[in-house]
């Protein structure tokens, strides 16, 4: 064989599938790996700090050329770029296009795809599909948290909204906390908190109680752990006075609370708040007018000095013994979570090599001999 030919492995649906996309134990064992490997600082991102979330490709209100897209809701492509290192050792990116009008068509409003390279050579390793493996990388952020920062003997979990993002999360916050038996459901749609309901009577027979909830304040009264998951225009208000000691509240989406409550008394951890400064860098202040989540929340308040940038931690910090979870016990805990090209190209690499391992997927060949750069 000679030593320039580049084959790469291409993975579909099926193939991820059988590749164990959905093993959520075993997703949340790994992105707690790349976690730590992000507190010891092993990994890089693109942009100007190495922390960008990605690049965005968006279009204009009103497009100047015949066939340029227009702007329009969720319209956009996205590439998500990293360097992984430990035994990880590889490079990779997310790319997507993202169009609500594909819905009607009976497509994702996401179709998403994730590349694979060799960090020394650039050659391509792996292309796959990459829906189900974005679905479940997100979704096991929450149970991540959870485990480092939810208290061990949890019992009792909040569900603030019964959408996609909660089913996906409640299973990695179960396996993150086993002891939980009791799921309580909140959603302004009561009909989406009975389907949520169905779906843990079906799958989780460890929960046994489900409790529908007609306010917010009655879900997460003597929850240990919330995950908070909202997608509507009115953030989600919740008191402080309705958390109970050393709560974990999971913020994949934003919520309403009282300033003082969160820069002074919680204690604020972030997926990486780097990420949040290279967001404030690329798109300016105040950040949080353009993206509405609690990371973006957090650098608007570092910029006003309301908070001091120390007095934010990164998750990668806590699990690679840098940081405390808690400055004193009882501590409420408010985990934000923003979404990075390091879980994409992990659990990709997992899917990877247990993919070669059963000898799935399709062998594409590049090039035996590059008709370029050879003398």
């Amino acid at each position: 064989m000679s030593d320039t030919r580049i084959d790469f492995l291409y993975l579909d649906e099926k193939d991820m599938i059988a590749a164990g996309v959905q093993d959520m134990a075993k997703c949340v064992d790994t992105m707690s790996e790349v976690y730590r490997l992000m507190g010891e600082g092993d990994y890089i991102m693109g942009g100007g700090n190495h922390n960008s979330h990605g690049q965005m490709l968006s279009f204009p209100d009103e497009p100047a050329f015949t066939g340029m897209p227009h702007n329009g809701p969720d319209r956009r492509f996205m590439t998500m770029e990293c360097y992984l290192g430990g035994r990880f050792h590889i490079c990779g990116e997310k790319w997507y296009g993202s169009n609500i009008e594909n819905i009607p068509r009976g497509l994702p409003r996401s179709i998403l795809m994730v590349m694979l390279n060799d960090p020394d050579t650039g050659a391509p390793v792996a292309l796959m599909s990459a829906n189900l493996l974005s679905a479940f990388r997100t979704g096991a952020i929450p149970g991540v948290g959870a485990r480092y920062l939810a208290a061990e003997d949890s019992r009792v979990c909040a569900m603030i909204a019964a959408g996609a993002i909660s089913r996906s999360s409640l299973p990695s916050l179960l396996i993150a906390r086993p002891g939980i038996d009791t799921v309580k459901i909140y959603d302004v749609f009561p009909a989406a908190a009975e389907g949520m309901k169905a779906i843990i009577e079906e799958r989780y027979p460890q929960v046994k109680h489900i409790i529908l909830c007609r306010s917010i304040e009655e879900a997460v009264t003597d929850a240990d752990v919330i995950n908070v998951a909202t997608s509507g225009k009115v953030d989600p208000r919740i008191e402080e006075s309705w958390l109970k000691p050393g709560a974990y509240v999971s913020l994949p989406a934003t919520v309403d609370m009282d300033q003082e409550f969160i820069t002074k008394r919680a204690r604020v951890v972030t997926d990486n708040f780097k990420m949040y400064e290279a967001w404030g860098a690329e798109m300016g202040y105040p950040l949080s007018k353009k993206i509405n989540g609690m990371g973006e929340r957090l650098f608007d308040y570092v910029h006003d000095g309301i908070i001091q940038r120390d007095d934010i931690i990164d998750l990668g910090a806590v699990i690679a013994g840098k940081e405390r979870a808690r400055r004193e016990p009882g501590q409420i805990v408010l985990f934000a979570q923003g979404g990075q090209a390091t879980y994409d190209v992990a659990w990709g690499y997992e899917c990877w090599q247990k993919a070669k391992e059963m000898g799935i997927g399709i062998s594409l060949n590049l090039w035996d001999v590059p008709a370029l750069g050879r003398k």
